[in-house]
């Protein structure tokens, strides 16, 4: 079978589910290969390794440079690039992520290859299927030159175990001077809330105008799902909620299992961040709000006294 690169996403060395996700979806296609970019965070490829194996990686390539780590995504294009011209891949995975897209980007130059960014599903070809114009089309693609790169929005997959005991290879690479023009002078890690990561989030649930800027049930609510919090773009311009946790075409694209969308009226602008969504339950007062000719239900009603209603017996089926 024909070998399928996939760009390891990790923080400290954990892996990322976009990785599981993206290593289930490689295994339709041929045999998966991990590529591991070791960080300034301090994990390693031995780190990742057992979570790799879980999800079907039958080799794992570990690349190392300094410089990998010291500058922006220039230097990992390259290094993918060195990669791909030994490994031969049938096509490559990365994850649909704002760093992810702009390797992707660049290293489809480098190859001279078509790429597909933000497939919410690959099957075997590969074919992909995309959600455009704001959600109000399906179509499906096909890379017709070079290998192609494919770049895979998070839960387009749910990840399938398949125990391998994947070999680690050293890979060293070059990196040329023009790659290293913008150096990464510092990082921080974002404080964490104990919710999950907006953008992998199986579950997300948003506010909107409609919170007249309380939150509280909202958060309640996404906690007791275990979900993530997001906000309408209403709601983050009225300084309710952070920039970060926005949701829209402005702010964070998502697809996940289950959508949330409470005082949203549904505008265009939401909906282009959010219509990917599996599954999608709107609370808003409005009857005749927009996000109603979206969802798959809905409830007419106040979302300060729905909310802790449906938290209350969320939290009483668990118990």
């Amino acid at each position: 079978m024909s070998n399928v690169l996939v760009l390891v996403d990790h923080s400290a060395g954990k892996v990322r589910k976009t990785t599981a996700e993206l290593l289930t979806i490689a295994r339709r296609l041929g045999e998966p290969v991990a590529v591991f970019i070791g960080g300034n965070d301090g994990g390693s490829v031995s780190d990742a390794l057992p979570a790799l194996g879980q999800y079907g990686a039958t080799k794992v390539i570990a690349l190392s440079s300094p410089e990998l780590s010291q500058f922006l995504v220039a230097p990992k294009a390259e290094a993918l690039q060195q990669v791909a011209a030994k490994v031969e891949p049938s096509a490559i995975l990365i994850s649909s992520n704002a760093e992810g897209k702009e390797i992707a980007a660049r290293l489809a130059v480098k190859l001279e290859s078509g790429l597909i960014t933000d497939a919410v599903d690959v099957q075997e070809g590969p074919v992909t299927t995309q959600s455009v114009f704001a959600g109000n089309y399906t179509v499906k693609s096909k890379v017709t030159h070079g290998t192609p790169i494919i770049t895979v929005k998070p839960n387009a997959a749910t990840p399938e175990a398949a125990e391998t005991s994947p070999e680690v290879e050293e890979f060293e690479v070059s990196i040329s001077d023009t790659a290293k023009t913008a150096r990464i002078t510092e990082s921080k890690p974002r404080e964490a809330t104990g919710r999950p990561e907006l953008t992998e989030a199986a579950i997300i649930v948003s506010g909107g105008r409609g919170t007249g800027g309380d939150f509280g049930p909202v958060e309640a609510f996404a906690d007791s799902l275990g979900a993530a919090v997001g906000a309408s773009r209403a709601a983050v311009d009225s300084g309710w909620y952070p920039h970060a946790y926005q949701v829209g075409q402005t702010g964070k694209t998502v697809s996940p299992q289950l959508y949330v969308a409470a005082g949203i009226s549904g505008a265009i602008q939401h909906r282009a961040g959010m219509q990917t969504s599996k599954t999608i339950v709107a609370v808003n007062k409005d009857p005749e709000a927009p996000i109603f000719e979206l969802v798959d239900f809905g409830v007419v009603g106040d979302l300060h006294k729905v909310l802790p209603t449906a938290t209350e017996e969320v939290t009483k089926r668990k118990a």
